[in-house]
């Protein structure tokens, strides 16, 4: 039986494999990790070797995406009564909302439904963009060209015959309005910019609020001492980065797990123990009376009941290492009945001892289990923290591929499992903010207020996204759409309003991380467009071409060029001043263009697209090479091999499918002309190979910029001095894509824009 099944699974492959190359066309197809692991047994084992996988998923899960909301009950009542609680009864208006907050953001929102707007699996707030940008032409990246929406999973899986008048009149508004392709692209660099302040916070005041707790213990542990020790495991803490989270699944998941089973342990003995009625904030009732109690103040502290969301956009930003599945059930199984009867338990405890707020956490710990409690919840704060500043690495690695961040080294750090990189430039900067703000603020109160807005302004953003998502992509039913928005959207609203009161106290600063972000990211994007339309409207013609080849003072030497430039539709203007200066042209010559898809990864069989030059006696070849943002572009070395590869295998289908191939089929001299095919199609190959054998050259082409004579001040500013600034003090090209210093020759030429 179980062989017979393998036989038909294999044939039913087999002919989708024929139907997805009908037509010389890839269809859309989607690979999901979880089929491919279990996708090696069949018959009777295969559906219990998938829960299986799944299972593991959900485990590793715990230890990478969690960290951030776990640690979360170290600091929420003391950020939302910080001057203390005023009636007994608040504390149960306070625990209502939290527990609404929790089900209805982190386990509604995000676990049921936004999961589900991924990204061929990868999700995060460019997985939105990039899927907004695939259905709609609103990107601003300047290279899309027609093959890019042949890779197979760049196509969307849309709904079969469904149609929507709204859909495509919201689809066709947003393609026709370059203001609202600016508003997207804005949205998307702000949201980047405050996950990226996230990887600032979250160590800051997970680390503080854990180490706290030995104050406890021994009176002689000043405030002063907890931020000297807290500092040191920050810095400890961001100098290991460099060694990279290998296994860090199987390494962080116990600890979590113990972490979880600790304090919903300690929550079940405290609801007991203290106050067990507490469970009757159940009641909404409970939150009108808060506001109703406190109006004003209640509101304020909204800031500080959001804190218990922290790290739900994790949730989604890491559905890529896992899946939809794995990640439901991990939430559900352990982290949401944890979280919630830790809250609970806190409460109850406060109901009891309301002068203990400001240190809830530790004070509600049984006196026998404090110690491994403590030890438990530092370990659980520097999981929480690398997993952010892990995050924070990832984000900057995506906004590099699509062109909206300087030049920086990305580092694998790991050949086994995909995404864990690490940035030396920024892993440095992240450390000297994270010391900044722990020795500045000090406090968890005032770093709970900057990390309110950052959290709600990610929330608020994805909501957007998500909208739009619903409506073009999804073709939601629009009662569900306006349901989503009167709901969830109307209450990110409230909290976001509460949030940007506390601005003056610790609340401005993730808006000047993100303006700083965002003018860094806007300034590179900005003149990286400008450059690409200038060597768009300046790229050489075909006639330019033959006039290079017809020139007689122009050798041809042994060896393989590849000339590196941005431009994918032609060929750069800085080539024709290379030719100017230097009139030798290696045998064979490949421009080669690296463009990056708004799609998560691009399959490595589809990664290349070629072109010949004419005419065809030059040996001259378009490359284009096309990385998904969460491609990694080194892994497969040397990358001049692949490529070789590649080319040559697209000279024989250029000789195979070449009307002179087809039309010979029908010709009575058919054997003279494939003879004559056959001789070109060896020369060919015979050329690439003779000259990959004499050694290949990397050309670099280097553009220098300056505004051109007449610009604006604003432009000049933004192109002579910040641009060429963050060009200057950042790497070049050569070190970003590994190539050999040895065969390396940098083309210079000055760009007025």
């Amino acid at each position: 039986m179980s062989g017979s099944g393998a036989v038909e699974s294999g044939e039913r492959q087999v002919a989708l494999s024929q139907d997805n190359l009908k037509g010389n066309k890839l269809l859309p197809q989607r690979y999901d990790s979880l089929d491919l692991e279990s996708g090696a047994v069949s018959g009777y084992h295969r559906r219990s070797s998938k829960w299986l996988v799944i299972l593991q998923l959900a485990f590793q899960s715990i230890g990478i995406v969690y960290g951030d909301i776990g640690t979360s009950p170290l600091y929420v009542f003391s950020s939302t009564f910080p001057n203390g609680i005023n009636h007994a009864d608040d504390v149960l208006g306070v625990l209502s909302l939290i527990l609404y907050t929790l089900t209805l953001i982190p386990l509604i929102k995000y676990v049921f439904i936004v999961l589900h707007a991924n990204d061929n699996g990868d999700g995060g707030t460019f997985a939105l963009y990039s899927l907004i940008c695939r259905y709609a032409n609103v990107g601003l990246v300047p290279s899309q060209q027609a093959e890019d929406s042949n890779v197979s999973n760049f196509q969307l899986e849309l709904p079969g015959n469904k149609r929507s008048r709204m859909a495509s009149s919201l689809k066709s508004k947003l393609e026709n309005s370059r203001v609202a392709k600016f508003f997207l692209f804005f949205a998307t660099l702000l949201g980047t910019s405050m996950l990226i302040g996230d990887g600032v916070l979250t160590p800051c005041i997970s680390v503080l609020s854990a180490v706290g707790g030995i104050k406890e213990a021994t009176s002689a542990m000043t405030e002063d001492r907890v931020v000297w020790i807290s500092a040191a495991i920050l810095v400890c803490l961001f100098l290991f980065q460099r060694l990279g989270t290998d296994k860090v699944g199987y390494t962080f998941s116990p600890i979590l797990l113990v972490w979880f089973a600790f304090i919903a342990g300690i929550g079940i003995y405290n609801i007991i123990h203290y106050d067990p009625t507490v469970i009757k904030a159940l009641n909404p009732r409970y939150i009108v009376d808060y506001f109703r109690n406190n109006q004003q103040d209640a509101w304020i502290s909204l800031g500080g009941i959001i804190l218990c969301t922290t790290g739900a956009e994790a949730l989604f930003a890491d559905v890529g290492h896992f899946t939809v599945l794995s990640i439901q059930i991990s939430t559900c199984g352990v982290v949401y009945p944890a979280l919630i009867l830790a809250y609970t338990g806190q409460a109850s405890f406060l109901r009891k001892h309301p002068d203990l707020v400001s240190n809830t956490f530790f004070k509600s710990v049984p006196g026998p289990v404090y110690w491994p409690m403590f030890v438990v919840a530092v370990l659980a704060a520097i999981i929480a923290s690398q997993a952010l500043i892990s995050g924070t690495f990832s984000i900057v690695q995506q906004s590099l591929a699509l062109g909206c961040f300087p030049r920086v080294k990305i580092v694998h750090t790991s050949s086994k499992y995909e995404g864990q990189v690490y940035v030396p430039e920024v892993n440095y900067l992240l450390m000297l903010a994270c010391i900044g703000v722990t020795m500045g603020f000090r406090t968890t109160v005032k770093i709970g207020n900057a990390y309110g807005i950052a959290v709600v302004f990610v929330m608020t953003l994805t909501s957007s996204y998500l909208v739009l998502v619903m409506i073009m992509i999804w073709k939601s039913n629009i009662l569900y759409v306006i349901s989503y928005v009167l709901i969830i959207g109307s209450v990110e609203l409230i909290y976001l309003s509460s949030v940007l009161y506390k601005f003056d106290q610790g609340g401005y600063l993730p808006l000047i991380f993100a303006a700083v972000l965002m003018t860094i990211m806007y300034v590179w994007n900005n003149v990286y467009r400008r450059k690409y339309f200038y060597e768009v409207e300046h790229k050489l013609s075909p006639r330019r071409i033959k006039d290079i080849a017809a020139n007689t003072n122009i050798c041809r030497i042994p060896g393989l060029a590849l000339f590196y430039s941005e431009l994918v539709q032609g060929i750069p203007p800085i080539f024709k001043h290379y030719v100017e200066n230097v009139p030798a042209l290696h045998s064979v010559f490949v421009f080669v263009s690296i463009k990056s898809l708004p799609i998560s990864k691009v399959p490595a069989d589809e990664r290349f697209i070629f072109r010949r030059v004419e005419p065809k006696e030059l040996n001259m070849y378009r490359c284009v090479g096309r990385y998904g943002y969460m491609d990694v572009r080194n892994q497969e070395e040397p990358f001049e091999r692949i490529l070789v590869e590649n080319l040559k295998q697209f000279i024989r289908d250029d000789y195979k499918f070449s009307p002179q191939s087809q039309e010979s089929a029908h010709d009575s001299d058919e054997d003279t002309i494939h003879g004559v095919q056959k001789e070109a199609l060896e020369r060919d190959i015979e050329a690439v190979d003779k000259a990959w054998e004499a050694g290949a050259v990397h050309l670099i082409g280097e553009n220098e910029v300056v505004a051109a004579e007449g610009a604006g001040i604003g432009k000049r500013l933004m192109i002579n001095y910040a641009f060429n600034f963050l060009k200057k003090n950042l790497r070049g090209s050569e070190t970003v894509f590994d190539i050999p210093h040895k065969r390396m020759v940098k083309v210079g030429m000055t760009y007025e824009l």
